[in-house]
């Protein structure tokens, strides 16, 4: 019987900390904005680049206006044809539910980006990672900060957080250069070498993506509480923190595991919901700035989520810790004056 009520007690923990978790998220709608205009703001100059390709290949041909009213595949393959660069990422995978597929079918795969958006990625991983700092501030204070503090939050945090990015980066660099060849490429093949089944072979590699999947989300569970632990607890040495977020996620596997699960399902089902409204090429007007308009609430929804993973997972810990609006270091100004804060 006691046992019973401990998984009920935890089940109800896990949906406790996600249902806390979108209210954090619904009270600081300008958080979800700001993460929406910065991935805007890195995208925007991608976008102007390939536009003026586009245009500068079309020109005033009758290609254009066939462009214009439909998909023209003809002039698709010559534009690939000679297209380099940036210009070589514009293929038919970046229509609609193609590319989410293509981004999650990369990831399983372990594929490279292209080399041309290498750079704006780069640079926009490091702007996720300067804002997580303030971010999970705000979440774990439950309280308007304002921006002098979110920012100086975010300042505060990002020197132990680029830190914490580097041992990240090594971390998934092993997992996708070495883990994943060794799964796919050498396990898989051995065993399916001298199979005549096809479905046996399908499930060999339904079985070697639980694999690589299951180390993927250990690897996020502990980076994710890492950060968690170093804004809460106020913490600056990274490794302390990766060690404290070890042991807290072994002291609370299930929970820790329910809730990133429950997320997780929650971002495959806004993948189902897309598949089905995922608008197509269209054409010039109305259908164009329709299909533009659905893309961006994809894209918001799917940074909401992101958002709700941080928030979620902050609730988790500190209601673990019996006190869920704990944050070890006082509010931050800026500039940074512990002093000042002291008097106050």
């Amino acid at each position: 019987m006691g046992s019973g009520w401990q998984v009920v007690a935890r089940a109800s923990g896990v949906l406790s900390a996600f249902a806390d978790g979108w209210r954090r998220v619904r009270a600081a709608p300008v958080l979800v904005a700001g993460v929406f205009a910065l991935t805007l703001l890195f995208a925007l100059p991608l976008a102007i680049t390939m536009r003026g390709m586009i245009e500068s290949h079309l020109g005033r041909s009758l290609a254009a206006g066939a462009a214009a009213d439909g998909v023209n595949y003809d002039w698709w393959q010559e534009f690939a044809a000679q297209a380099t660069g940036l210009g070589a990422t514009f293929t038919p995978s970046v229509i609609g539910f193609a590319a989410t597929l293509d981004s999650i079918g990369g990831i399983a795969d372990g594929q490279a980006p292209a080399v041309s958006v290498r750079a704006a990625l780069a640079a926009y991983l490091a702007g996720w990672l300067f804002l997580s700092g303030g971010l999970l501030d705000r979440y774990a204070r439950q309280r308007p900060t304002r921006a002098p503090a979110f920012f100086s939050a975010c300042g505060v945090y990002f020197l132990r957080f680029l830190r914490l990015g580097v041992m990240a980066g090594l971390v998934y660099w092993f997992l996708f250069t070495y883990v994943h060849e060794w799964l796919f490429d050498e396990w898989y093949v051995r065993a399916t070498r001298d199979l005549a089944v096809e479905r046996t072979a399908l499930l060999w590699r339904g079985g070697m993506y639980l694999i690589f999947g299951a180390l993927l989300t250990a690897a996020n569970l502990l980076f994710d509480y890492a950060k968690i632990r170093a804004v809460v607890e106020d913490r600056r040495s990274m490794l302390g923190a990766l060690s404290a977020a070890l042991g807290f996620i072994l002291r609370h596997p299930g929970r820790t595991l329910a809730l990133y699960v429950l997320n997780t399902l929650m971002f495959l089902l806004l993948v189902a919901a897309w598949s089905l409204v995922a608008p197509g090429a269209g054409s010039a007007g109305r259908s164009m700035w329709l299909g533009l308009f659905a893309g961006q609430l994809y894209v918001l929804a799917r940074l909401a989520l992101k958002l709700q993973f941080m928030a979620s997972q902050t609730s988790l810990f500190q209601g673990t810790l019996a006190h869920a609006s704990y944050v070890a270091a006082p509010v931050p100004v800026w500039p940074e004056s512990p002093a000042a804060e002291s008097l106050s």
